[in-house]
């Protein structure tokens, strides 16, 4: 048996890692489990977008019928592979009975305290920590090829703002003065003052060097093959190290907690959905900003170091094959939005998973009948910007303070409904 630490943390994504440098910040002693190297699956090569204006849920009426449309296409931003599997189809029901709009503003709600409050913990985390990540508080543009796109979106703005989260519509000579990357033939935009970008693997390899400085114990290539149960609270995480024990336990483990979850007797159901990047050189005429191609769902986001365009949304389960038709997709569409789409060669093409939700919401709650897990998972694609407010409720959790955030709409328990 390895030392026995106050906390073990399951999972070296950023929402696993965020929770273990909280948790640290609490006084207490934890350690890290990842299976392969920190921040190697989806907080790798996502786009970086913190993005309180990604407030809007997947479900929302009309989606079905929008994304039926689009499984017709082969390089549409959805795609569902066909095949015999009951948790997805059983998933994608619950997610059909949410596109209404009484659930979509319920999603709304609970999402905007959370992303907006981790914003501002982004913003704090930077002063406190030297970080070189690239952090950007640009802001992000949305980006219309049609005035019939662009007035389909103002209601979307105007739920945003009843929540705190403004947007300015910019079309012609304002638009191009704003980001004059966006091609002449666009018709317009809504920016987001409050969005911000970092480039993520660098802020994962800061964080990982920043828990090491704490004292945090970091295990990688440490996947945990089974969890000793007794009493009502899990004992110790079986792994090829050997068994590691701890007082309490949160489970962080992005796509993949449904697997571990399961075996402790906990309903999760999070769905992997895969997304794709290409990373490359900054193109000659690079966007300002985070700029999201709304027709196509794809966002391009500049760094001082490159340029990644991202997006797509896969059901395939755990397939790890990349599709050339999805990256080419992603080359497409930035070709349709940006005068210099960036035609270089590829750094990296990227394909990895998301952990999906129905509501859209993340869980953070204690587990039903385990008195000391905590499941900290499901935040859907907003895990980066969800970071520290999870990582800062779990660590208020497990060290008996009150939350600064409601947890109600989080909970296990909806689940059961």
């Amino acid at each position: 048996m390895n030392p026995r630490d106050d906390v073990l943390v399951i999972g070296g994504g950023v929402i696993g890692v965020a929770c273990a440098y909280y948790l640290s910040k609490e006084g207490l002693r934890v350690r890290l489990l990842e299976k392969d190297r920190i921040g190697s699956g989806a907080s790798h090569a996502n786009c970086g977008l913190i993005s309180p204006s990604h407030a809007l849920p997947l479900a929302t009426p009309g989606v079905i019928g929008k994304g039926l449309r689009w499984l017709l296409r082969k390089d549409s931003p959805l795609y569902i592979k066909a095949r015999f599997d009951p948790a997805l189809m059983m998933w994608l029901a619950r997610f059909a009975l949410r596109c209404n709009d009484r659930d979509m503003r319920a999603s709304i709600d609970a999402l905007c305290p959370i992303l907006s409050g981790s914003r501002a913990l982004y913003e704090r985390l930077f002063q406190e920590e030297s970080m070189a990540c690239e952090w950007s508080p640009s802001g992000s543009l949305s980006v219309f090829r049609t005035e019939k796109e662009m007035a389909a979106f103002a209601p979307t703005v105007e739920l945003l703002k009843a929540r705190g989260i403004v947007a300015v519509a910019l079309t012609d000579a304002a638009l191009r003065e704003k980001e004059p990357a966006v091609r002449d033939d666009m018709f317009g935009g809504w920016y987001f003052k409050i969005d911000a970008h970092l480039r993520p693997d660098r802020l994962m390899a800061e964080w990982r060097r920043i828990l090491l400085e704490r004292g945090v114990a970091v295990e990688e290539d440490c996947a945990v093959h089974s969890l000793d149960v007794s009493g009502g609270s899990v004992r110790s995480a079986g792994t090829a190290r050997g068994r590691f024990a701890a007082d309490h336990f949160v489970l962080a483990a992005g796509a993949w907690s449904p697997r571990l979850a399961r075996r402790l007797g906990v309903k999760l159901p999070i769905q992997p959905a895969k997304g794709y990047s290409v990373t490359m050189g900054r193109p000659a005429r690079c966007p300002r900003m985070p700029v999201f191609f709304q027709e196509t769902k794809v966002l391009a986001t500049p760094w001082p170091s490159g340029f990644r365009l991202g997006g797509t949304m896969e059901f395939s389960g755990f397939d790890p094959a990349k599709s050339s038709i999805r990256i080419s997709a992603l080359h497409r569409a930035a070709a349709e939005y940006l005068h210099d789409p960036g035609n270089g060669p590829a750094g990296e093409e990227w394909a990895g998973w998301r952990p999906m939700t129905w509501d859209s919401l993340p869980v953070i709650d204690r587990a039903p009948r385990l008195s000391n897990l905590t499941v900290a998972a499901g935040h859907n694609m907003l895990g980066m910007s969800l970071a520290p407010a999870t990582g800062k409720l779990v660590a208020e959790l497990l060290a008996g303070r009150d939350p600064h955030l409601p947890l109600a709409p989080y909970a296990l328990r909806r689940f059961a409904a």
